[in-house]
């Protein structure tokens, strides 16, 4: 894999927090004065599964996966060290941590603002985005920071592993603490949908393109193709989506910044743990930058997906999950700057 080109951050990524505002003003607008779009749109449902909803997130997950080569997993003996701190951050603590910082801050900190209807909603969204670590947005923040692209690769490769048999019981024990019932069925349909038929997808295209087109053609031309799909996918997503949300958020405008205080603290919170544990283990930086960031970053795409999936397009719950849409790359963009500006914590030699 070491033919792979990561760009650097583009455009769109740069600035995705100004296109998320500009959504979601033009989503509350639609929704305010044109309310025939929202309510026609709601018509097109199945399993309380938006089917519009559904059609652009597949836009956003599947060239995601196209870029993750599972082959890499064979690598898995190579210095596994990393791969531990990856594991361990992402499945043992980033989700319990998230519902501890969020039912802090929802329930306690900011009980008198927040009402506890409300709390638990933010809450669950809070979960949802706890509970699925970052996969395709990993490899800009890899580059971004000299990470290894290929053990990068393989730490991706083997949480999207994870993701098919941890994700659910996480969501439903974590859900079911914060007093919030949700069907079996209803959470494996969700990773399902947004998780294994886009993975499926990805790897046989990649498959496919790769055996008679090369390696090389399919990096440098045919992954470029699906950038601009990937984003516009996100901010169509995200329009539909304030527009069911109108009312809640014209109702409780401060409620975004309450929402995101605790997913910011958990964002830093996640990255450090990971990142200071690296450096006990004596990993290179090359290793352990990328390993802070696949722990401090979101899936967000599968945590809007399974929101909706979950409890519709207008819920509270799925506007918690955007609002993680809304601070991951800011936020995101400082712990690489504090990454790079800490790259002599680290002493071992780099693998690149």
């Amino acid at each position: 894999m070491s033919s792979k080109k990561i760009q650097g951050i583009g455009f769109f990524e740069k600035y995705l927090t100004i296109w998320v505002v500009l959504c979601m003003v033009i989503g509350i607008l639609i929704g305010k004065f044109m309310p025939s779009v929202p309510n026609f749109l709601g018509k097109f449902e199945y399993a309380n599964v938006s089917i519009p909803v559904a059609i652009l997130i597949w836009l956003m997950i599947y060239p995601m996966m196209m870029k993750v080569d599972f082959k890499s997993v064979k690598d898995i003996s190579s210095n596994p060290k990393g791969l531990f701190v990856t594991w361990t951050i992402n499945w043992l603590i980033k989700p319990f941590t998230m519902f501890g910082i969020a039912y802090l801050f929802f329930y306690i900190i900011f009980k008198s603002l927040i009402p506890e209807a409300l709390a638990k909603d933010y809450l669950a969204g809070a979960v949802l985005l706890g509970a699925a670590p970052c996969t395709a947005m990993v490899f800009v923040w890899s580059h971004l920071t000299k990470g290894n692209p290929t053990y990068t690769i393989v730490q991706v490769a083997t949480n999207d592993l994870i993701i098919l048999i941890a994700f659910v019981p996480i969501v439903k024990f974590l859900l079911g603490v914060s007093d919030v019932s949700v069907p079996w069925d209803t959470l494996f349909l969700s990773i399902i949908l947004f998780v294994v038929i886009p993975l499926l997808g990805g790897v046989l295209t990649r498959l496919y393109i790769t055996k008679y087109k090369g390696e090389k053609y399919f990096l440098n031309t045919f992954i470029p193709k699906f950038n601009n799909i990937t984003i516009i996918g996100l901010l169509l997503t995200l329009i539909i989506i304030f527009s069911f949300q109108g009312d809640v958020i014209i109702n409780n405008p401060l409620h975004i910044i309450l929402i995101a205080v605790p997913l910011i603290i958990q964002t830093f919170f996640i990255f450090f743990i990971a990142y200071i544990a690296s450096k006990l283990l004596k990993l290179p930086y090359d290793i352990a930058a990328p390993a802070g960031m696949i722990g401090a970053s979101n899936f967000f795409e599968l945590s809007v997906a399974v929101a909706i999936a979950l409890f519709g397009a207008s819920s509270p719950v799925a506007l918690a999950t955007i609002v993680g849409v809304l601070v991951e790359v800011p936020v995101m963009l400082i712990l690489v700057k504090i990454a790079n500006n800490t790259k002599g914590w680290f002493s071992g030699k780099s693998t690149n």
